[in-house]
């Protein structure tokens, strides 16, 4: 009789004990899905309050642009914020356009910063006093060719690359017809400014006499052109341009870049 109560109850405990052990399995990934939608809460929320900065900058430098796209890269977020360290944050902002000099406005269609090494201590983000600083922010964007052909001003310049060089050609009146003028231009960066100079231009058809020479070299000087990049977010200043198929790409970095004073 007492072998038969052993029998039934053995079983009971088992079904118990897995019961037991499904619920905690089950916490678990109540557990775990909660902190994993805690950490995207404030991860976007967070994203929002930098792309909140950035465009008020923008808006600042009397230039627009479309709502900044910001992503805090790294996952989990929330032992960033215990840490006080972020490895990424990436900011993308489409048609930013702002004034240049000669009261000229220049758009760049995509504008992608990147933002490493950001130190934000918890302090700092709970009571705003402080700095956030990002070691190094760099910045890449490009000026496409119809818009630096208008920039440089002459009627007929159609711009591209090739081989890696800057090109450029255009109609020329002479001696009562008109010749295409085409040449190779130097694309470099002075103090912030984007300097384009050609150079090597000839025309097909013209006879190489003083005159004509004299011609096509006051066309070039025409071609020249010094462009200053709008005021650009984060403090970055152009570095580096080079002629690529889709236009004029140019870098520009920054170094020790507070994100919370002046910066952002």
């Amino acid at each position: 009789m007492s072998g038969e109560v052993y029998g039934e109850q053995r079983p009971r405990k088992k079904r118990w004990g897995r019961r037991l052990l499904i619920t905690f399995i089950i916490l678990l990934i109540i557990v775990a899905g909660l902190l994993v939608a805690l950490d995207r809460f404030a991860a976007s929320y967070a994203e929002r309050t930098i792309g909140d900065r950035v465009s008020q900058q923008i808006a600042d430098q009397n230039a627009t642009s479309e709502k900044p796209d910001v992503t805090i890269e790294g996952v989990p977020f929330l032992t960033q914020v215990l840490d006080g360290r972020y490895k990424e944050i990436r900011i993308g902002l489409t048609d930013l356009s702002g004034p240049a000099d000669n009261n000229r406005t220049v758009r760049i269609s995509q504008l992608d910063v990147r933002a490493l090494d950001v130190t934000a201590p918890l302090d700092t983000i709970r009571s705003g006093n402080g700095d956030i600083v990002a070691r190094t922010v760099t910045g890449t964007g490009t000026i496409d060719y119809p818009q630096l052909a208008e920039l440089i001003g002459q009627p007929g310049l159609k711009l591209a690359e090739k081989n890696g060089q800057l090109v450029g050609n255009a109609p020329v009146q002479a001696l009562g017809q008109t010749f295409d003028v085409s040449g190779k231009a130097a694309v470099t960066v002075k103090e912030g400014v984007v300097q384009v100079r050609f150079s090597d231009v000839t025309a097909a058809g013209l006879p190489d006499v003083p005159f004509i020479r004299t011609l096509i070299d006051s066309y070039v000087q025409k071609l020249s052109v010094d462009l200053r990049v709008p005021e650009l977010p984060l403090k970055l200043a152009v570095q580096k341009v080079e002629p690529t198929p889709e236009g004029l790409r140019f870098t520009a970095g920054a170094d020790n870049v507070s994100l919370n004073a002046g910066g952002l």
